[in-house]
Parts: structure tokens; C-alpha cells; sequence
């Protein structure tokens, strides 16, 4: 009888492994890392997807109304997030222009969703400079997301 060896990654080599990958002293670190983030994209997807001025586009509240697509949004969002910020490259996704084509999000509804991230990193805390940094990132995303302004 041979003895078998587990060669799966436990979550503490997984942990290691995102933790080398991200820049010392990123965003993603200063943010908490993957568990920081993870932990803030839970409480924003759900206030996004109950906040009246995001989903008044209705091409948005068609996929807000629908309660099935929140685990999966909280995934991407994560994801996304945590590349955004200089972590593990981990974000299966289509870029912003090609995730947001036919949402027709305009600047007000652009809007609606900044200030729903920066009331939710308001709401968790985060220290001032990564509030900032963060909102920055988001901003740099907006000609690629807001309905036209990519195409200009």
C-alpha cells in the first residue's frame, strides 16, 4: 500500500501565493487584500442593487432585479477590484467597455454608482488616502463605462 501525497494548494499556500503577487504596500494590501476587499464588495453590491438612482436605467435594474446575479456580480466585482488595486491578476472578465455595452450608463448613472462606493467605503472606515486612491481608480474607468464617451 503507497501512501498518497495531497499536492492541492491549502488556503494558506493560496493566501501566500496572492500575497507575494501583490505589489509591497499596493492598494490592495492597504485595502486588506483579497478578504478586505472581498468584505467591501459584499456590502456595495448590495446597496447597488438596491440604490433607486442606479437602477433607474432600466437596461441596470434588469440585471439588479434579479436576485441570482448578486454572487456572480460579487465575483467580478471583486475580482476586478482586486487586480484594480494592484493584487493578483485574477479578473476573469470582459474589459470595462465590452462589461458595460448596451447598459446605456450615463454620467448621472455613473455618478449614482461612485457615490454608492465612496458611501460604502465611508461606511467600512477605509482611511482617507485609499478612499481616495480607490475612488481615483474608479474615476479613470469612466470614459470606458459612461454610454458614448468611449466612442468620442
Amino acid at each position: 500500500m503507497t501512501d498518497t501525497i495531497d499536492t492541492r494548494p491549502s488556503a494558506d499556500d493560496v493566501n501566500e501565493l496572492a500575497a507575494e503577487a501583490a505589489t509591497p504596500g499596493s492598494l490592495f494590501d492597504r485595502l486588506g487584500g483579497t478578504y478586505g476587499i472581498a468584505g467591501a464588495v459584499d456590502i456595495l453590491v448590495d446597496r447597488l442593487f438596491a440604490n433607486v438612482a442606479v437602477n433607474a436605467n432600466e437596461a441596470v435594474h434588469a440585471h439588479h432585479g434579479v436576485a441570482a446575479n448578486a454572487p456572480g456580480y460579487k465575483f467580478l466585482v471583486t475580482a476586478w477590484s482586486i487586480e484594480a488595486a494592484g493584487g493578483p491578476k485574477c479578473y476573469p472578465g470582459e474589459d470595462m467597455v465590452a462589461a458595460h455595452d448596451g447598459l446605456h450608463i450615463d454620467t448621472k448613472g455613473f455618478d449614482a454608482v461612485y457615490k454608492e462606493i465612496a458611501a460604502t467605503l465611508s461606511f467600512l472606515d477605509v482611511p482617507e488616502a485609499e478612499h481616495a486612491e480607490f475612488m481615483a481608480l474608479i474615476e479613470k474607468h469612466r470614459p470606458e463605462v459612461v454610454d458614448g464617451v468611449h466612442l468620442a
